[in-house]
């Protein structure tokens, strides 16, 4: 029997980490129904448009002089300045101004956007990229064209610059822009239990919030231990889309990216990983999978202390060699602890696994040498 759980109960015993602002609720609601617990980190936050002035100015430019392409780089954007647009009583007016404008999509979720506005897509980037929608409307004869972008906060990506220098007007429309976190201890303290391997999987919905998590790692001098973890399997980095990817990739982090750029797709990427991707071993008290708040052994899920499931992690991690109690030690909470508290960690670990499902068969003793995994066959 394999160490798998049903799809309800698929995270139990993780740990996840949403460095998000926007929607941060909903998704940590969708992980914490199938057994997680969700730490909300989000290394920035939103703020909104209503009463940003350049934008309004924007708006009215447009209204006055109507462009003949509409760039939607974001859903959340564009329902941001809609939404902006009927605050300042702006909304009429625009409607019409834009009735024979071009509308051209950065993906799927600016695409839906589009038409809850009541508009009509007339292109959508298959790559969800800015440089895609660049090519396309460089290789469309961009110049003399008016070209309205609505950009998210992180900026252009160089979309501005480079129809700028094909002849195009721009009028670019920063519709939210990104504020510092609301809890910046919240995220270090994320950062620092990521490192520590009290975190199973980060969750990252946008390139400026991965990008700032990332920035708080470096400065707490932890990105390493973050990339080994993450290499080997018992960390799982996620990315709602290539974009929201790409600082992660710049650092050389390994990250999976969601199927379809939704938080629903996601949600399943991370439920398909700790049910069946995530490293386990074959030991002889069946299939193990450590998580940071217990195991998974021969399909049942055990709960573990944080002292236990370091010690069974560190275990694990050493794929089958056998671990010194000096070694051990520096798997305990504080660190560098003597022989007899790492014997008193491991009888209690075997405990909590039991004799029926192998407490000992799991962990054995190697004598005068440390404790060791029954098995050198790491998945």
């Amino acid at each position: 029997m394999t160490a798998r759980a049903t799809a309800h109960d698929a995270l139990q015993g993780c740990m996840i980490v949403v460095a998000a602002d926007r929607r941060s609720a909903d998704l940590a609601t969708a992980l914490e129904r199938r057994g997680a617990v969700v730490q909300c980190a989000p290394a920035l936050s939103i703020l909104p448009a209503v009463d940003d002035e350049q934008l309004m100015a924007r708006t009215r430019e447009l209204i006055a002089e109507p462009p003949d392409v509409v760039v939607v780089t974001t859903g959340v954007g564009l329902r941001g300045w809609m939404d902006a647009v009927h605050q300042n009583d702006l909304h009429g007016g625009l409607v019409s101004a834009l009735a024979r404008t071009r509308f051209i999509a950065r993906g799927p979720k600016a695409h839906g956007a589009i038409q809850q506005a009541g508009f009509t897509a007339d292109w959508v980037a298959r790559s969800e990229t800015s440089a895609e929608v660049a090519e396309h409307l460089l290789a469309d004869a961009a110049a003399g064209r008016r070209i309205a972008v609505q950009h998210h906060g992180a900026g252009a990506d160089e979309l501005d610059e480079r129809l700028t220098r094909a002849g195009a007007q721009v009028v670019p429309l920063t519709v939210y822009r990104w504020g510092p976190s609301p809890d910046p201890q919240i995220v270090r303290r994320s950062v620092q239990q990521t490192a520590a391997g009290a975190v199973d999987a980060v969750l990252f919905t946008s390139a400026p919030g991965a990008r700032e998590w990332l920035r708080i790692a470096e400065a707490e001098g932890v990105v390493d231990r973050i990339r080994v973890r993450a290499d080997g399997g018992r960390l799982l980095l996620a990315a709602v889309g290539p974009v929201t990817a790409a600082p992660l990739d710049r650092a050389r982090l390994p990250v999976t990216i969601a199927a379809r750029g939704r938080l629903g797709s996601l949600v399943r990427c991370v439920v398909e990983h700790f049910s069946g991707d995530a490293p386990q071993a074959a030991t002889a008290g069946g299939d193990l999978q450590v998580r940071s708040g217990g195991a998974l052994l021969d399909g049942r899920f055990l709960s573990l202390s944080p002292t236990s499931a370091g010690i069974l992690g560190a275990l694990f991690d050493a794929g089958g060699r056998v671990l010194s109690r000096e070694e051990l030690g520096h798997a305990l909470p504080r660190g560098g602890e003597r022989a007899h508290a790492v014997e008193m960690a491991i009888a209690r670990l075997r405990d909590r696994l039991g004799d029926r499902l192998g407490g000992a068969a799991v962990v054995q003793t190697v004598t005068k040498r440390g404790y060791r995994l029954t098995t050198e066959d790491l998945e």
